[in-house]
Parts: C-alpha cells; structure tokens; sequence
C-alpha cells in the first residue's frame, strides 16, 4: 500500500540529511504541515535545534496579501522557522528525494484566532467559551476556513491535500496545563459540552425546531447529576440519547451535520477549484460517527466519500477499534488512509505495525499513514523501516 509520513517543515529546513532520512524508511510521500496549530515540538535527529515551539496557530508560507484584503479573519504568519517559505522549501527537499508530498492543512482549530475575535469562538450551554474552537456555523468562519483550505492546500510541488479538522471543534482539546480530567466525561458528555449556543447556533437550533434558550436548560439539565458525582462513561450516539433524549439529540445532530456538510462541500470545491488543471487529491481526516468533534471530523461515509477523494481514519488501537473505524466504509468506493500512531513515547507502537497494516487492509484500507516521522525515536523509525520492508 501506498504509504505517507507526516512531517513539519522544521523537521526538514536545515538539515540536509532529513529528506534521504524519510525516503529511506520506504515510504512513498511525507504529508508535510502547511498550516498547524499552536504546538511544541522535540525534533531529535536535527543538526541545530531539539524544540521548536510554534506559539500559535499559523501557516508555514507567505500568506497571499490580496486574498487575505480586508478581512478581519486572516491566517498567521510563523516566526519559528528560518526563511520566507519553509513550506516550499521543505517540499521541494523532500520531492528531490524522491518523495510525493501531501499539504497538510489544519483548519478549525486556532487558539490565537479565539483570542484576537472571541465572539468566533464556540460557546458551551453554560456561557463558556473555547478560543480553540471556532464556531464553523458563522458565515465569516465559513468564509475564513474554506479560504484558507485554498490556498494552504494548493502549495506548489503538492499533489494533494489531507485536510484536518474542518468540521466542528468542541470540549477535548490537547491543552497545555489541562486540569479538565478530575470528572470523566466519556464521549456523550463531551457531545454535549461541545454543542455550541453562539447567536449563530441558537438560530440554527430554531430553523430544525428547537428552542436555543430551551436547549441549553435541557443540556445544563442532563450534565447537572454528573458535576454532583464522578461524571459519566456513557459512550456512543445511544450514550447521547440517553442523557438528553432521543428527539431533542437527534434534532441537534440534524443542524451539526447540516453545517459541516456545507463547510466541507464547500472547502473541497475552493480547493478543487484552486487546483485547477493539476491532478491533485483531497481528503478529510474524518470519524464515521457524524456526532464526533475535534482532529478527526464525524462525517458520513457516502456523503463524504461523494465529496472528497477519500478519507484518512485513525487506526491505532485494537482490531476492534480499527473495525470501527474502518467498517462503515465497507464496499464504498475512495481512499481509505489508516493513520497509524508510530511515536512510543506518545501511545503508538511501531513494533505491531505490520500486523496492524494487514488488518486494516483486510478491512478496506488501501493506503497508510504514519504519525510522526520527525517526533519519532530512532528505534521507532527502525521499527517502522523493518514493518514497510517486509509488508
């Protein structure tokens, strides 16, 4: 199976051993971050620096000054990697390698965005707001995310895109300092303390036939037992119905999908549109299960499959966990890219690769991802070698 590595340009810029390193694991493209999130970064094998510390969300090329006049939501420019374009010149290593390169393009997911325009922010029922989260209900985040899905993605030496997070953002969120975990809150809770009471929202609730103010009593209402006690493990879309009722979840979920449905349709066209000419692929990290928030948008797996040229699931864990994931999209047509945690240190295990390849191709994949090549150790890089040569 075609297999992808991804990768940061600070993984590459500077160091001129770094694309012969990735093309010598035996993978056939680097999905290489052309628009990322806040984060910080150990990059072990670099000849000049150990951390990088991205300190908010930015792109990782010179933004287009015209696309970008007069709107008040613009992406960021980077400060933390040497040079104009470390996109490009990243790419361009990478490709004389040998090597295909993918943009990678995180959207709805931007600490400083939520900072700087708060009222873009996703607003639980109790008034709190996430600055990471921008609503995707408002038209000027529509407008901002499915711009810079554009032009993030249409780098030049890329043949094409993995789009993450466009769709919508909630609760979970790797935060630094995060003291959230003192009341478990399984994924039906977080379903709830996700949906969003923006005045965007609460007419949309009232557009399906919910009252907002109505709906969030009703949210408030059913988290109300799980602050008194330890919180709640129910998991699922059942878990949902069950903590807030099967009519009044259901209608919920009907205005979320509808809202990421429009964003995603209309993020896959602007990028189409931008690549023009050029044989150039999109797909969306996504979850088969629509309710789902965060990296790996919830879609449904024949609209998605309708829209983008395929999907990349997250696959590590279990055979059950993979079964999943991978199930809904039995017998529908597109890329279907498990995404394999291959970083020890942060819960993956390269040692179980090959085995966990071959079970997600017997389930329908047809192409891998590996995360992370430039945050992995050398023994879990060796690992990952070994599994690609004998697969």
């Amino acid at each position: 199976m075609k297999t992808s590595a991804f990768l940061y340009p600070w993984d590459v810029v500077g160091d001129p051993q770094a694309a012969d390193r990735l093309a010598g694991l035996g993978v056939q493209q680097v999905t290489l971050a052309s628009a990322y999130h806040s984060t910080r970064a150990l990059t072990p094998r670099h000849p000049d620096h150990r951390i990088v510390t991205a300190e908010h969300a930015a792109v990782l090329y010179p933004p287009d000054a015209t696309r970008w006049a007069g709107r008040a939501l613009h992406p960021y420019a980077q400060s933390w990697v040497a040079g104009e374009d470390p996109y490009a010149e990243a790419a361009e290593a990478l490709a004389g390698a040998g090597l295909q390169v993918h943009s990678w393009v995180v959207l709805a997911h931007n600490s400083r965005l939520g900072a700087e325009h708060p009222d873009t922010s996703v607003v639980n029922a109790y008034g709190d707001r996430y600055p990471w989260a921008p609503c995707i209900a408002q038209p000027a985040v529509h407008a901002y995310l499915v711009n810079l899905a554009a032009e993030a993605a249409v780098r030049p030496g890329a043949s094409g895109t993995e789009l993450e997070s466009l769709g919508w953002y909630g609760f979970a969120h790797l935060h630094a300092h995060d003291k959230t975990s003192g009341i478990v809150l399984g994924d039906a809770a977080q379903y709830l303390m996700s949906l969003c009471f923006c005045a965007d929202c609460e007419a949309g609730y009232g557009s399906v036939g919910l009252d907002g103010e109505e709906l969030r009593v009703a949210v408030r209402k059913a988290l109300a037992p799980l602050w008194a006690g330890a919180g709640s493990t129910e998991q699922g879309w059942s878990g949902v119905e069950k903590l807030l009722g099967a009519g009044i979840a259901d209608t919920t979920l009907r205005w979320r999908v509808q809202v990421a449905r429009g964003l995603q349709e209309a993020a896959v066209a602007a990028v189409r549109a931008e690549a023009v000419g050029r044989d150039f692929q999109v797909l969306l990290h996504a979850d088969p299960a629509p309710y789902r928030a965060g990296a790996n948008v919830g879609v449904d797996p024949a609209h998605i499959l309708a829209t983008a040229d395929g999907v990349v699931l997250p696959c590590t864990g279990g055979d059950t966990a993979r079964e999943a994931v991978l199930g809904p999209f039995a017998g529908l047509s597109g890329v279907l890219a498990a995404n394999f945690n291959v970083v020890s240190g942060m819960g993956g295990n390269p040692g179980t690769l090959e085995r966990d390849a071959a079970h997600a191709a017997s389930l329908g994949a047809n192409e891998l991802r590996l995360y992370h090549a430039g945050l992995a150790s050398g023994p879990d890089l060796s690992a990952v070698a070994g599994a690609l040569r004998r697969g």
